[in-house]
Order: C-alpha cells, then structure tokens, then sequence
C-alpha cells in the first residue's frame, strides 16, 4: 500500500525582516547596525538576523530604521472620516496620533472609536476629551461661570470618556466657551479624568505677554488634579516681545525640578493656524453665531468691538491685518492665501487697520474663515525646539489634496525638522530629533509599547535616508506630501513601500491605559 506524499512547508521566521539598518531606537541613545524581525504586528527581534527567513524581506541598504513618529497635537475630528488613509501624516512619517486637542474633541469617545474601527484607519489614533465640547454640550456658549450641577454634568461626561479610553483632558482656553471658564472649573473637570491617569493638553489662555500666568494656571490645574501636564504649541506669538521664551522655558524647567510633570509640543514654523474669530474680543463671540452677528450689526456694539480689535492687534505689535493669511473662506474661494490687507484693497476698501477690521467682521457675519497668522520669531523657534523637553508635534489635521490654503505643518512637520534643524542647521542630532518624535511622547501619554524600537513592541516602524528627507509643503503652494520616508509600517504592516502609500489600513483606536492610581 502506498502513503499519499505529504509536502511540508516550513513556516517562515518572520512576517517582515528588516535587514542592514543602521537602528536609532527613539530613546536618544546612538545608533547601532542591526536587523529587525517583525511578527503579529510586534517586534520579535532585534540584533544580528543573518540566515533568518521572513516573508518579506526589506534591505535597509545602510539607511536608518526608528520607531514611527507620535504626533500628539492634531484635530482629525471630522476630516478622518472623510479621508481615513491619512495619507498626509504617513508620508511624513507619523504612525499615531492624538487629537482632541485646544479643547476641542469628540464627546462620544466609545462610539467615535467603534466608527474609526469599522471604517479602517491608515494609522493609530488616540483622542483627549476636550473642555470646549463639554462645556458646549452643558452649557452652549454662555459668558458665565458653571453652576454646581454644570460641573457635576461635565464631570459625568468626562469621566465616561475617559472609561471609553481617553487619554486625558484638554483645554483651548483663548476659545469660547472654554475662554468664559475660571481656572476652578477646570481644576473640577481635570479631577474627573485624573482618576483614570493621563494627561491635561492646555491650549493655554495666552502665548504673549502673560504666558508666565498662563503657565502658571496649566501647572496649578495639573498639580491639583494629578494629571501630567502638556503645553500645546508652545510658543511666543506677540511681536513685540519675541525672545521671552528664555523666560517661559526658565519656568516650565523651575516647575520640571520641583517634581511637577510638565513638558511642551512645538511645530517649527512661524506662522499658526486658527480661525478668523480670535482676531474678535470673546465677549462678542458668546452664545452661538446669531447672537455675534446681532453685535455686529448693532453700531453701538460693532464700534466697541471694532475699538477692542484695534487694541489688540496694536497691542502685539501690528500696525494693520498683513500678517493674517485665508487658509480657507468658502463665500470666497479667490480669498484663499491672500491677506486681510490683500482682501480690503480687493473690496476697493481704504488701507489701513480700521478699515481692515471692518472687513474681518463682515467676514464673520458671513460665517467666518481658517486663517494663517504670522506670529512668531526664529530665536523663540530654535530656543523652544532645543529644550530637552519640547516634543515635535504638527496642530495640524488630515488634509484633502488642492482643498484651500492649509497651514504646511499638515504635511511636513516632521520633514521639516529633520531636513532643516537636524541636516541643514545642525540645531538637534538625529537621535534627539527622533526622540522627541518618538520615545518622548509616548512617554508622556502612556503608549507603553510604542515610541521606542524593542523587543515586544508595537512594530511602527519607519525606514528613511535622513541626507534625502525632505519637506515639500509651504505656505503659497501647500498642497505636497513630504518625500524621503521609504517604508513605513503601522502594526507590523506596510503602509508606505518605497516612498508610495499602498492600499492597506493597518491603524487601530488606542485606548487609554489603565493608569489609574
């Protein structure tokens, strides 16, 4: 009787073994050559893998291999759904990000979370839950202070964000309705995430000439709370006193010594990006968009509110509106990346700030814009990316392709640093570049096992030449990927394959880990 010939074939080591790399592990420490051997979406190996088999083999060819980077300050809110592949962010490297940020998040974190699963995401999201949506959701946007049961409701969602695995909490404190709040209503709020651990992300309530204040309320809502404290964007956006980071830098690091866990994020570009609104005083921004066009078109309001716009922008330091950019202005697509100046003269209007402030509001009668601001200085820049503590993060949002002006952070960010701060300026080393966009982070909101490249990990794992990195984005024409990040793995998976996006989508939700005290 003759047996049937059994064939068997020998399962491989490795899904993807990465092999020549010259391994910067996102810990700041030196690079060394190894390879890297990838299973079930983890790290498996690390080390000398010569005879190893894998079903896909990459050739680093000498070029680096560092974790994927975390980008900590996005608002994907509303666009990720839309174009969920993120395309923008992988090509520059990023593999997870948070969002929920400047106060402004999700209010129904676990049902957003189950929506991005169904749907696939191209990389990690994590989310905070914001101050301003809470607050909206109690309160709309009323001037005034929260009563008792107003907190208690806030509380209430808050604490059913965090349970749906929220990584923190965050404020934009220059934003309505967060801006009405007092620092105890947000000590309260904070209280209710703390008991879950995480992190409080403060779009603080200034970057000019009270930043030391504002720094000051951040710090006291983490110390009182227990929550590890982010500073969003750190900067210094006031002309006229550009070079005080020495100061604020001088507190963040008094507080770092005392045991007050505080550090900052940063985008290295001199220009920011919000929306037309903040050019007004708050006051007349309050309770919903009829009511502030009610002020405007009311003389008597629209006079002091034009006096309080004067004050303002003379009070940083402009002599009229040249340094706000249209990013996007859907009335008027033509408005698009011209200046407020720019567009006064288009409407055959006067030069000049007063008339210029009369174009800003009839602007906002007609439902506002996303602008770009010119606001801040190459000294505060370099000195605020030195500090040990500044992680590299863009504020930026997934972006449709030839849709408005966007700020270039959406596209470049990580790009930029390593071609012009790290290359180009010789500001930072490579590894400390890619410390801050990696192991620091990570760090900071708790992805234990991500950040950094080791045995166990999550394999998100970027593959780059950083003498051919480069950022393409810029402000008069936008709308370019980053180039130079050959392989980009997202769960153990190729997300980018040399230099081009492929169809997969490997991200998942990350949901707080149980931190909790």
């Amino acid at each position: 009787m003759l047996l049937p010939l059994v064939l068997l074939t020998l399962a491989s080591d490795y899904d993807v073994l990465i092999q020549n790399a010259r391994i910067i592990d996102g810990t700041g420490n030196a690079w060394f050559r190894g390879d890297l051997g990838v299973k079930a979406g983890r790290i498996a190996a690390i080390g000398n893998l010569k005879g190893k088999t894998a079903d896909r083999t990459i050739d680093a060819a000498n070029r680096v291999a560092t974790p994927g980077f975390i980008d900590v300050h996005t608002h994907v809110e509303g666009n990720i759904e839309e174009s969920p592949s993120a395309d923008n962010y992988l090509l520059d490297g990023v593999t997870t990000i948070v969002t929920g940020n400047c106060g402004g998040s999700v209010i129904n974190v676990g049902d957003w979370f189950r929506k991005l699963e169904q749907l696939g995401i191209g990389l990690n999201v994590a989310t905070l839950i914001g101050h301003n949506g809470v607050r909206s959701e109690v309160m709309g946007r009323a001037n005034r202070p929260a009563t008792p049961d107003e907190i208690a409701r806030m509380q209430g969602i808050i604490d059913r964000a965090m349970r749906d695995g929220a990584v923190g909490f965050s404020t934009g404190l220059i934003y309505i309705p967060g801006t009405y709040s007092n620092t105890d209503e947000v000590v309260a709020l904070a209280k209710a995430a703390s008991k879950y651990g995480g992190v409080y992300a403060s779009h603080m309530r200034n970057e000019g000439e009270e930043i030391l204040s504002a720094i000051r309320e951040a710090v006291t809502v983490g110390k009182e709370s227990g929550l590890r404290v982010q500073l969003s964007h750190f900067k210094i956006n006031t002309p006229k006193i550009w070079g005080f980071s020495e100061q604020s830098l001088a507190l963040v690091e008094q507080y770092r010594q005392q045991g007050v866990d505080v550090v900052v994020d940063q985008y290295p570009y001199d220009r920011t990006s919000t929306n037309l609104g903040i050019m007004l005083p708050s006051w007349a921004l309050a309770d919903g968009p009829a009511k502030v066009t009610e002020r405007i078109q009311d003389p008597a309001t629209r006079k002091k509110i034009l006096a309080d716009m004067k004050a303002f922008v003379t009070g940083r330091g402009h002599t009229d509106y040249s340094f706000a950019t249209v990013a996007a202005y859907r009335p008027e697509p033509k408005y698009n990346g011209k200046t407020i100046s720019e567009i006064n003269l288009l409407l055959s209007r006067p030069r000049g700030l007063d008339s210029e402030a009369e174009t800003i509001l009839d602007m906002m009668v007609k439902g506002g814009a996303q602008m770009i601001y010119l606001s801040m200085g190459d000294v505060d820049i370099e000195r605020i990316l030195r500090y040990p503590q500044t992680a590299i993060a863009s504020d930026g949002g997934i972006q449709t392709t030839g849709r408005g002006m966007p700020h270039p952070r959406s596209f470049g960010t990580n790009a930029k640093v390593l071609a012009e701060w790290v290359r180009d300026r010789k500001v930072l080393t490579l590894e400390d570049a890619i410390r801050r966009m990696t192991s620091l982070p990570a760090r900071t909101f708790a992805f234990h096992d991500r950040g950094i490249l080791k045995e166990g990990a999550a394999a998100d794992i970027l593959i780059f030449d950083p003498v051919k990195v480069q950022d393409k984005s810029t402000f008069t024409d936008p709308h370019h990927y980053s180039e130079g990040f050959d392989y980009v793995l997202v769960n153990g998976k190729l997300a980018v394959e040399n230099g081009k996006l492929t169809a997969g989508r490997h991200g998942v939700a990350l949901r707080r880990a149980d931190t909790s005290r």
